[in-house]
């Protein structure tokens, strides 16, 4: 039997967190199949409403406008990533090896997890790399930071920095590293699909390959 994982995100980016409550998991659900489908900009709550046969104003019990729900969603699956890394790192002491999981962890986190139905990974990781950098490249992100919104993302990443450390304690951009890791790697992957003249990952059946080994490539050559 399945556990059920909850993601532990900050409350300031929600009035109520969805993730407590069936209506609440529902506006997840539904969110993601329509940001998925139409995207962030024509989405909005009355669309979303639509889809799951509520009103306006029970969504709005949950998230004060669309932009919180975006950093919602991107929130738990910087959450997801991390506990993916954990779980798969756990016993693992060879630090490069460590880094191979992790790689690998940034590129198919979108596997679908039964333990989350009202989650479809896989739909969520499209909307990373398609809409992710909007819930942080805005007018407010530094107001945003100083409460703490994105202290999941930091806390992936300082994850990620201490493995690079643990390989090369003399490596003096481990932050810098580990961050452009994770955005290549949904970086290249939308543009594979959308602007393939900006990438050398091609879009193929097996979409992560090319990515993991980019990912790979790069990081040996930096740290070795």
């Amino acid at each position: 039997m399945s556990v059920e994982i909850k993601i532990s995100l900050n409350d300031g980016i929600y009035l109520k967190d969805p993730q407590d409550s069936p209506l609440g998991r529902n506006i997840l659900k539904h969110s993601i199949l329509l940001i998925d489908k139409v995207g962030f900009e024509a989405f909005n709550f009355k669309k979303l409403a639509l889809e799951m046969g509520s009103t306006e104003a029970s969504v709005y019990r949950y998230f004060e406008n669309k932009h919180a729900l975006l950093l919602y969603l991107v929130a738990w699956y910087w959450g997801w990533v991390s506990y993916l890394i954990k779980i798969n790192t756990m016993n693992i002491d060879n630090p490069q090896k460590k880094l191979e999981i992790i790689i690998h962890s940034f590129v198919s986190a979108s596997v679908d997890n039964p333990s989350t139905e009202y989650i479809d990974e896989n739909k969520l990781h499209n909307i990373i790399i398609a809409e992710g950098t909007k819930a942080y490249r805005t007018k407010e992100v530094d107001r945003e930071n100083g409460k703490g919104f994105f202290k999941n993302y930091q806390q992936l990443i300082t994850t990620v920095a201490d493995v690079i450390l643990e390989i090369n304690p003399k490596f003096e951009y481990p932050y810098a590293l580990a961050s452009s890791l994770f955005e290549m790697s949904n970086d290249h992957l939308y543009f594979a699909k959308h602007l393939p003249k900006l990438t050398d990952i091609k879009e193929e059946q097996n979409k992560y390959s090319g990515v993991e080994h980019m990912l790979y490539y790069f990081s040996n050559k930096l740290l070795s």
